[in-house]
Parts: structure tokens; sequence; C-alpha cells
């Protein structure tokens, strides 16, 4: 499994940041080859990616949030195993420090691949530099959720 760790300092308030974060269908807007994100309630979302003529679907299970402060979730159905953490920090009133940890198993010959490149690695950093981008063009989130998840299994990842 590899681990992916970065962070990106965005030029607006922590609550506009960790709203946006919270928009998961909008997600397609700057990741690179995510095609779509359907949010099935709270909790799961259905991805559909595209990455290397790969077509890959697969559910994920959002098992801790913290309306502005972290995210964290993991894959429990499809084609692809990861979970990861998204974190925010308030630097002032104005700017918002996004970190984002991953830990992505590749699958198949390809993937497996381009993680030995360092092409997934700069795939998901390249996403938050396009989110950082996305969120301070927009001048307003679209929208947010500020609700909580506790974790649930206390062998969940945070």
């Amino acid at each position: 499994m590899s681990t992916i760790k970065d962070t990106v300092d965005v030029e607006v308030p922590l609550r506009m940041a960790y709203n946006q974060w919270t928009q998961f269908e909008d997600f397609p807007s700057f990741m690179e080859g995510v095609d779509e994100v359907r949010q099935l309630d709270d909790r799961h979302n259905h991805w559909t990616t595209s990455i290397g003529g790969v077509r890959r679907e697969f559910d994920t299970e959002i098992v801790d949030q913290l309306a502005d402060d972290r995210i964290t979730w993991r894959s429990i159905e499809g084609d692809t195993e990861q979970r990861g953490s998204v974190r925010f920090e308030r630097l002032d009133d104005t700017h918002t420090r996004v970190e984002l940890t991953m830990d992505v198993e590749p699958t198949g010959a390809a993937e497996k691949g381009a993680d030995a490149l360092g092409l997934i690695d700069r795939r998901v950093k390249g996403d938050l530099r396009r989110f950082k981008d996305y969120v301070e063009r927009g001048g307003h989130e679209t929208g947010g959720w500020r609700g909580r998840i506790r974790p649930e299994d206390p062998g969940a990842f945070t």
C-alpha cells in the first residue's frame, strides 16, 4: 500500500474550505480522472474513475467527520482499495491549511506500474492544487454539510 501526503494553503476561511470539500459530487471539477461521485447518503459515496484507460467503480464510507476539522474515509466495495483523511487548520481569518493523507493499494499491472513511477502520488497532489484553485476562484462554497460522523469501528483509519 502506498501512502500519499500533501498540504496546501488556500486563501479562503476555514469554514468555506471545509464546506466545499463536503460537496463530494463537485469532485470531478478538480480531481483528474474522477468521472462522477454520487453521494448515496451522509456516510456513503459511489465513485466512477477513468485513469490510464482503466475504468473503476467503488464505494467509500466516511468513518469520521467533524465540521471544520477532518473527514476520514475508506473504500468498502468495488475495484479500489484506499483510505484517507483530509484535515483543515485555520491559519488566520482568510487562510486555511488543507492536509490530505491517503493510503492506496494499486490493483492490476497498469496501476502498479503507475504507482512505481510516482504517477498516483503526482495525481493526488495535483488534485489538491486544483482544489486550491477551485475553492479560491469560486468566491463562495457551493454548499456544505456540517453534521458529525463518529467512528463506529475501533480499527477505522483516523
